[in-house]
């Protein structure tokens, strides 16, 4: 039916990975034990400089955004009987360990939507007016019992980004902790993590970063407060005038680093670094505000989220009426066309959205994806009977 496979989504996953990641792997694979310590060394430390971070060792890298998530959860020190936030359009990656904290400590509580967002199962719940009440938040962080407020930079599923920055600022007025999950918006977002100010970070390298999979980190400022029981991973420098270093989680917590991974992740932010991040994600969102304007024209098509797509990352998640996500993608890739379907790992969003049971078929577009591929995918849209 179609001469090429067209790839919509990259909020999944990149491809196809840049020549220079490619070509980065294969040197590393065949790269000596000999250059192992340095090519650590120098790709730790692209990695800080293409955030901001002055010390590469405020980064600790992971297999991944999920690792990374996990570590900083599980290891954060929030004082006994003090409350946990997050929202509700959390990927299960950052829900999972904040349920465990939870558990063993204060209250796990969710930020609430502003009159007129998404709250039930009608059509009207996919409409989503503002991903998270502020006013609430404030009057609870003004009580002054919160310890940390963990939140996606942008929802996974729809692509709605969160008011990130002004939560940081005003946990911190109240001296609640912070983390961002910042898997869909890194390579996206220009992120200069010290200026950002959260206590943690955590990202992937295989989205928005287009390394391969393997490789993510977890930032920690100076302010984050940890509490772990962490393994020594070098000799004492035998300079004993320093303070001790409060406990954090290190390279031995984690695990070992996958060096090709690295490699890939090295050469990908070097890349980014000559390129304009701003104009990427506008040309990319205008690509999606094209497919959206097709699906918002068939009568059995209901868009989830936002219809501004400055409010949204180049993400879009739909249903079709009486019809399985599952359903909907296969015919997709009939037409030659891969896109996401299901739950994309976030049963906590599915339930705010009301999609639960049917889930949400998403579309997602890449950094320098060819307009050209856009044109042909709404062309091929415009072919399926699935789509009315």
């Amino acid at each position: 039916m179609t001469n090429r496979d067209l790839y919509l989504n990259h909020a999944g996953t990149s491809w196809p990975k840049p020549d220079v990641v490619s070509a980065a792997i294969e040197e590393a694979m065949s790269a000596p034990p000999t250059r192992w310590a340095q090519q650590f060394e120098q790709a730790h430390q692209a990695i800080a400089d293409y955030f901001g971070v002055r010390d590469a060792e405020q980064i600790l890298l992971t297999p991944g955004c999920t690792s990374a998530l996990a570590v900083g959860i599980g290891d954060v020190f929030v004082a006994s009987g003090k409350r946990l936030l997050t929202s509700r359009w959390e990927h299960h990656a950052l829900h999972r360990p904040l349920l465990k904290l939870a558990s063993t400590g204060g209250p796990l509580e969710y930020i609430p939507h502003r009159s007129g967002d998404a709250t039930g199962e009608s059509e009207s719940a996919m409409a989503v007016g503002a991903a998270i009440d502020l006013d609430w938040l404030g009057a609870t962080l003004s009580n002054q019992n919160v310890g940390l407020v963990a939140i996606t930079a942008a929802c996974n599923v729809t692509g709605e980004l969160l008011p990130f920055e002004a939560v940081i600022r005003m946990a911190h007025d109240n001296g609640a902790m912070v983390l961002i999950d910042a898997a869909q918006v890194v390579g996206w977002l220009d992120l200069d993590l010290p200026g950002l100010g959260a206590d943690m970070v955590a990202f992937g390298g295989h989205k928005g970063l287009q390394s391969p999979w393997g490789i993510g980190g977890l930032y920690l400022s100076e302010r984050a407060q940890m509490e772990c029981v962490s393994a020594a991973c070098s000799l004492p420098s035998g300079d004993h005038s320093k303070t001790p270093s409060p406990p954090r989680p290190g390279y031995c917590d984690v695990g070992s680093v996958d060096q090709i991974a690295l490699a890939g992740l090295h050469a990908a932010v070097k890349q980014l670094q000559q390129q304009d991040a701003g104009s990427q994600l506008s040309r990319a969102r205008g690509q999606i505000q094209r497919i959206q304007s097709l699906l918002h024209s068939k009568g059995n098509v209901q868009v989830a989220g936002p219809i501004e797509v400055e409010r949204r990352m180049p993400t879009l998640a739909f249903r079709v009426t009486d019809v399985p996500s599952g359903q909907v993608s296969a015919d997709f890739r009939r037409h030659g066309m891969m896109v996401g379907s299901g739950i994309q790992c976030a049963p906590l969003a599915h339930q705010t959205l009301g999609t639960e049971s049917s889930g949400l078929v998403r579309i997602s577009v890449g950094l320098g994806q060819p307009d050209d591929e856009t044109d042909e995918a709404i062309d091929r849209m415009n072919s399926m009977a699935l789509l009315g």
